[in-house]
């Protein structure tokens, strides 16, 4: 994969828009006190899935390092 000709179609957008909305939605039900608005509550939501995707592939980059002993095979 080449990182340089990375590019986002506009249906991808708006899938994070929509995940952002639900997650900040979700969990602005989850904490008391409220939400942040529609703005805030997706900002919430996007940084949040940010977050966590962040956090899961550090895992899993640990896990992969553990179980090939830290050597990636290269095609």
């Amino acid at each position: 994969m080449d990182v340089n000709n990375l590019t986002l179609s506009p249906g991808g957008w708006l899938v994070w828009i929509i995940v952002g909305l639900v997650a900040g939605f979700l969990a602005s039900h989850f904490v008391k006190g409220g939400g942040y608005g529609l703005l805030g509550d997706l900002i919430v939501g996007l940084l949040g899935t940010i977050v966590v995707a962040f956090i899961g592939a550090v895992i899993l980059l640990f896990v992969v390092r553990r179980v090939t002993g830290g050597r990636l095979r290269r095609a």
